[in-house]
C-alpha cells in the first residue's frame, strides 16, 4: 500500500478507493503500523507545535489509537444487526481508513482551539467516507448504511467525549484537575 496514493484515494475518491481497500489483504497489525500509528500522529505533533503541550499530545495520540480499535469492535458487533458480516479486520479497515480525513485535519491543531472547527468539518467528511465504505466492507447492507453510520457515529461521539475528557484530565498539571 502506497500511503500517498491511499490518502489521495480515500480523501478525493472514496467510492473507488473502498473496493481497493476491501480487496487488499491486511492484518490488524499492518493496518495499525502502516496507517493508524502514522496518521494519528499528525494531530498530536501539531498540538506540540501549536501549544507545546507534550502531555496532552501524548494523551491525544493514545486516545486516537484506542478509539480506532473501539470503533472497529463496535462496527463488528453491530454488523449482523444491519445485514452485515462479522469480520474484525474488515471492521478495523472501515474504522481506520474512514478516520483518514480526521487524522489529516489534526494538522489544524497547530492553531490551538481555533483549529477545532476545521477538525470538525473533516470529521463530518470522515463520517461520509464511513457511510460509503460500510456496505463495501460488508459491515451492513446498502439500504441500512445511513442508520448504521448514524449509530456508529453516535457511539463514537460518546466514547470520544469520555476518552477526550479523561485525556484532558490526565494531561493537566498536578492539582489542577481536582
Amino acid at each position: 500500500m502506497n500511503v500517498v496514493e491511499r490518502l489521495k484515494g480515500i480523501l478525493l475518491s472514496p467510492r473507488t478507493e473502498w473496493p481497493k481497500i476491501a480487496a487488499e489483504p491486511m492484518s490488524a497489525q499492518q493496518i495499525y503500523t502502516s496507517w493508524v500509528m502514522i496518521l494519528a500522529a499528525i494531530g498530536p505533533l501539531a498540538i506540540i507545535a501549536g501549544t507545546g503541550s507534550i502531555a496532552f499530545a501524548i494523551a491525544s495520540y493514545v486516545v486516537m489509537l484506542v478509539m480506532t480499535a473501539l470503533i472497529a469492535f463496535v462496527v463488528d458487533a453491530l454488523a449482523p444487526r444491519f445485514g452485515g458480516t462479522k469480520d474484525f479486520v474488515s471492521a478495523l479497515k472501515l474504522s481506520a481508513f474512514s478516520y483518514t480525513a480526521a487524522y489529516v485535519a489534526g494538522i489544524f491543531n497547530v492553531l490551538g482551539a481555533s483549529g477545532g472547527i476545521l477538525v470538525l468539518v473533516a470529521s463530518i467528511y470522515a463520517w461520509y467516507t464511513f457511510y460509503l465504505g460500510a456496505p463495501v466492507l460488508r459491515k451492513c447492507s446498502v439500504d441500512k448504511a445511513a442508520v448504521f453510520t448514524i449509530i456508529v457515529v453516535a457511539i463514537g461521539f460518546v466514547l470520544g467525549m469520555v476518552f477526550g475528557t479523561l485525556a484532558s484530565m490526565g494531561s493537566m498539571p498536578a492539582g489542577v484537575a481536582g
